[in-house]
């Protein structure tokens, strides 16, 4: 059966896609969600028998490939979310809904039978976030969010008195500092993170565990992989070896550099591409930002690259946006970089210290809540 495009607008019209989506968990009509002013582009490949939904990757390696969930993944996607937060609810979505994380949102309230509150996630404030939570009746309530709209409604009096109606927000996409999440749990509200990807129908790792049925493993070379009925069938018209099977389970390589401890947590570094190589030695990008946002006053967002150095081979570049009164957009002058290695030279190695350091209004993203890391390497001179 051929894959139907169902462009999905951002705001209370998805709901009219509902009937739509609905007919996709049945494995009999399989959808393509994109949003309203593009235009998809569907190769051919062989599709699986149950294929409920093709959805875009956040392109975060290169081109947005096709994930091919089955109705078979995001029904046991639902299932295991709705048992690990303590039951079916009613959701709010206040991502974008042709991306993984908002169309998520939209399958989990079919499977739980409530209707969805929607906000667009283009003009959310405080105030309409405390309207719509008045509006949610069911027993339980759910909404996920962005690392930065969650910081910013933390910040807002009328924000916070919202985020406390829910019973869990999930906050995934990219990165979560732990100052944030500190905060913010301080402060009653319920925050779960989460870790995932397209090809595994979103996020299936929450606070650290695997859901149900969920298996998480690193490789010989230290890359995160993860197993069982979540994961995609492969990709559209799309070979990957990134997909296996293994005694009867589906498993994918992330590309995701991490650890599972002994009690089965996982721990994400980064990215394997994102690794910077400086002086032969190897520095995990997130390490070095989790350390700025939480000892460099006035960053509220941090982003590290590497940029090339004919000494180096690459350097430490960090790109950062900050609260208001901060410094002022553009590059900071080296008394000011030496400033912030001196801030952060007890908590990291020497060759982790930022080398150039360039303050930003806002941060280029791709796709909700994902910085975009070439963007931002090639406005810091990569």
């Amino acid at each position: 059966m051929p894959i139907t495009p169902l462009p999905l607008p951002a705001g209370p019209e998805v709901l009219e896609s509902l009937p739509s989506l609905e007919r996709a968990l049945t494995g009999t009509a399989p959808i393509h969600p994109h949003a309203p002013d593009t235009t998809p582009q569907l190769r051919d490949g062989d599709l699986p028998a149950d294929l409920a939904v093709a959805i875009a990757t956040s392109g975060s390696t290169g081109t947005p490939k096709l994930s091919l969930l089955t109705a078979a993944n995001l029904i046991a996607s639902a299932d295991a979310t709705a048992e690990r937060l303590g039951g079916h609810g009613q959701w709010l979505l206040a991502l974008p809904p042709h991306h993984i994380a908002g169309l998520q949102v939209l399958l989990r309230s079919i499977a739980a039978g409530t209707t969805p509150v929607v906000l667009d996630p283009g003009g959310i404030t405080a105030f309409a976030l405390v309207e719509a939570t008045a509006g949610m009746h069911a027993e339980r309530r759910y909404t996920s969010l962005v690392p930065t709209l969650l910081a910013r409604l933390v910040d807002d009096p009328l924000g916070l008195e919202a985020l406390r109606r829910f019973d869990a927000i999930l906050v995934g996409g990219a990165a979560t500092p732990t100052t944030l999440l500190d905060r913010a749990r301080s402060e009653g509200v319920r925050v779960v993170t989460t870790y995932g990807m397209s090809e595994t129908g979103g996020g299936c790792v929450y606070n650290g565990k695997p859901l149900t049925g969920v298996a998480a493993r690193t490789g010989a070379d230290g890359v995160l992989e993860l197993g069982g009925p979540v994961v995609a069938h492969g990709y559209l018209g799309l070979a990957s070896d990134a997909f296996r099977t293994e005694g009867g389970q589906r498993w994918f390589r992330t590309g995701d550099l991490g650890s599972v401890d002994g009690d089965g947590r996982v721990h994400v570094t980064g990215r394997a591409d994102d690794v910077i190589n400086t002086g032969g030695l190897k520095i995990a990008p997130r390490i070095v930002e989790e350390a700025v946002l939480a000892h460099v006053p006035a960053v509220t967002e941090a982003v590290v690259v590497g940029v090339p150095d004919p000494q180096w081979g690459q350097t430490v570049a960090l790109a950062a946006v900050t609260s208001p009164g901060g410094p002022p957009p553009g590059p900071v002058p080296d008394a000011g970089v030496a400033e912030i290695r001196d801030l952060l030279r007890p908590h990291l190695e020497p060759a982790a210290l930022p080398r150039r350091v360039h303050v930003l209004a806002e941060l280029p993203m791709r796709g909700p809540g994902k910085p975009d890391r070439t963007a931002v390497a090639r406005l810091l001179g990569g």
